[in-house]
């Protein structure tokens, strides 16, 4: 039997990681799973798990008021050490580019653990965009011993790193798993968000990195109240990070704005249907960039670089930056050319079919006859 500790830090990590905790629990004569969560993000993560029913084993609980990515990996290696201890896996399981996934693969690798590293081979090749995203990532990557890399371009970034070919498996990206498991479910939008005005072009709007904050952020919140002001048949939807920094920028600007709705976060389940019903998607986020494209919405990347320029490639995103011109100019043309948003519209999904989990606990379980 082969046994896998799954590691789970942030929301982003709990979506992307359910699909394939939930695909490991189907083999129970063949894998013994235990998930282990670090609680990088309290609320948040519980939430997401608590939508895919699945429950933890562990829970470092490592959360704290302020908390620095220096002090969130000093407790996940001090933490995640007794873990590994009692369970001695033959795999670590760590998703995606989190302080979490970072110092899980370090606090393996200390103990001769070998990891699997889920959506490997993303990369801006500029160490503070995004920050501290890009170099977690980059360590991960060193360390594991899989990478299940999401797309083809993602696993030549592996190979020019001298990773070998033989470790790197291209699957897809659970995300899109978590999004077509979740459509499923129906959903009462009008009812859980009656203040919305649903009859209007809602455009979903998310935006909270660390990047961004100070005066990029202040640009972001300024081009979302003159694109409502020139167009008035729009709405945007704004669930709003709790990060202090995040939430003094949006108020500044748009809390008072009758052509926009600030919310809490969303819980994952009407995130996704309100993106389903969204005209387009302005978004700093890496997973909302792959989400949105497979529901057919354009979207609009509100950063310089992105680690996933298969979309772009594509045609189904666009790299806006942080530019209130600029971010103004783009929204506009999906909103006045129709050629240009059908386009948009229209291109084909990079990231996946809705079957990586399965590809992903495959080769696991090939690995331990291997």
């Amino acid at each position: 039997m082969i046994r896998i500790l799954t590691i789970i830090g942030t929301r982003p990590e709990a979506i992307k990681m359910a699909p394939i905790a939930l695909e490991l629990a189907k083999y129970p004569k063949r894998i013994l799973s235990r998930i282990c969560v670090t609680a990088q993000h309290r609320d948040m993560l519980d939430q997401a798990l608590s939508q895919f029913g699945v429950e933890p084993d562990y829970d470092l609980d490592i959360m704290q008021p302020g908390q620095t990515p220096t002090h969130a990996a000093y407790g996940i290696l001090q933490r995640l050490e007794p873990v590994l201890t009692q369970e001695r896996p033959h795999w670590v399981l760590a998703q995606g580019d989190t302080t979490t996934a970072m110092a899980a693969a370090l606090a393996a690798y200390y103990q001769r653990i070998p990891t699997a590293h889920v959506e490997a081979g993303l990369r801006t090749r500029d160490p503070w965009e995004p920050f501290p995203e890009e170099i977690n990532r980059r360590l991960c990557d060193a360390i594991a011993k899989l990478h299940f890399a999401p797309t083809e371009g993602a696993k030549r970034n592996l190979l020019r790193e001298g990773i070998s070919e033989s470790s790197i498996h291209v699957t897809g990206n659970p995300v899109i798993d978590a999004l077509f498991l979740t459509l499923k479910k129906p959903h009462n939008l009008e009812y859980v968000l009656p203040q919305i005005p649903w009859e209007k072009k809602i455009i979903l709007m998310t935006a909270h990195r660390r990047e961004s904050f100070g005066e990029p952020l202040r640009n972001i919140c300024r081009a979302a109240a003159e694109i409502v002001r020139l167009h008035p048949e729009t709405h945007i939807l704004y669930p709003v990070h709790p990060n202090p920094n995040v939430q003094e920028a949006a108020r500044e600007y748009l809390q008072s704005h009758p052509g926009v709705t600030l919310t809490p976060p969303l819980d994952y389940h009407t995130l996704v249907h309100v993106m389903s019903r969204s005209y387009f998607v302005l978004t700093d986020s890496g997973g909302v960039q792959e989400e949105a494209p497979s529901l057919g919405k354009p979207v609009l990347v509100l950063r310089n670089k992105t680690e996933r320029p298969e979309a772009v490639e594509a045609g189904t995103a666009k790299l806006a930056g942080a530019s209130q011109d600029t971010i103004v100019a783009e929204a506009c043309r999906l909103l006045e050319e129709e050629a240009e948003y059908q386009r948009m519209a229209r291109a084909i999904n990079p990231y996946g079919d809705g079957k990586t989990s399965d590809r992903i606990v495959k080769i696991l379980l090939e690995s331990a006859s291997s």
